[in-house]
């Protein structure tokens, strides 16, 4: 998931990065998704191809416990 800012420039929003089909800046940024929606954000496509970017270099934690000592004992 990634975060983005709204056209409005004020408010935020989280968004599933492989759900997006296309970017298209008309000058405004439109993300199209996989379901036909039409997204537009205030970052430029070069800042959301970054930060999706970025996203995915980020490793992936997966944990099922409550507590976390017990990462260790695995």
């Amino acid at each position: 998931m990634i975060k983005l800012t709204s056209i409005n420039r004020i408010d935020t929003f989280w968004v599933n990065e492989d759900q997006i089909e296309s970017l298209k800046e008309t000058p405004d940024t439109i993300l199209s998704m996989i379901s036909g929606r039409k997204i537009p954000v205030a970052e430029t496509a070069e800042e959301v191809v970054r930060i999706i970017e970025s996203a995915r270099e980020k490793p992936l934690i997966v944990y099922g416990g409550t507590d976390p000592d017990d990462m260790n004992e695995a």
